[in-house]
């Protein structure tokens, strides 16, 4: 396991109401706590200091970097558990892949399951796995870096989804460390981005939706070797 070097910049806050906060989370930065004393540091614990009632709505990984949503209080948890539940939430996500995508347009349907052995890995199990998709939409194509930057709308929400499906495609994210083998030290973070949610606000049922570009775009800023 590797030591946990939580970055100094905190989450940016996009959007505070009495019932909800909407976060940029940093790459690298937990978005609940850990286990072990060193793995305190996160999304949560930081965000507490000023809103001691927040709770986390749901989890982005560690590597990818993005917007979360964040409840005030247990109500609000528990109805934005629900709208995530009913699949009423819609997310979008930008990432930088290694190749050429050929197709503009796909689904990923391949089912899911924890790679128990190897944890947190997770792995793809005909047999044994959970109903997992993915739709993609190539967004720019560079030959010059041989990468794709890709929207990604996941349709379901297993753990690790994206990075194994795109791994799964053949074209892994770029600085992934846990899929996508050589691709992994060609950025010197994990190129996923949580770029847009969308959702009825739990108070009174109007969608809100919040967009964040992903600091990795262009990809001249993104550190990416050929």
């Amino acid at each position: 396991m590797q030591a946990y070097h939580p970055p100094i910049e905190g989450p940016s806050v996009v959007h505070v109401d009495d019932q909800l906060l909407v976060v940029d989370k940093p790459s690298g930065l937990l978005s609940v706590p850990g286990r072990g004393a060193d793995k305190q540091d996160c999304v949560i614990s930081r965000l507490q200091r000023n809103w001691p009632e927040a709770m986390i709505a749901h989890r982005l990984d560690m590597s990818t970097s993005g917007l979360l949503v964040v409840a005030r209080g247990e109500a609000m948890q528990r109805e934005m558990y629900r709208l995530f539940r009913e699949r009423a939430v819609d997310k979008r996500y930008v990432a930088a892949v290694a190749g050429l995508i050929a197709d503009d347009v796909g689904e990923i349907d391949l089912p899911l399951i924890c790679d128990w052995p190897n944890r947190p890995r997770q792995m793809v199990s005909h047999e044994l796995g959970k109903p997992s998709l993915t739709r993609f939409r190539v967004l720019s194509r560079d030959p010059a870096r041989n990468a794709t930057v890709v929207e990604l709308e996941p349709l379901t929400g297993r753990s690790h989804q994206l990075r194994v499906h795109l791994a799964a495609l053949g074209h892994p994210i770029l600085g992934d460390d846990l899929y996508a083998g050589s691709a992994a030290g060609r950025a010197a973070r994990l190129l996923l981005h949580a770029a847009e949610i969308a959702f009825p606000h739990p108070a009174h049922g109007r969608l809100i939706n919040f967009h964040c570009p992903a600091p990795f775009i262009p990809l001249e800023k993104a550190a990416i070797t050929l």
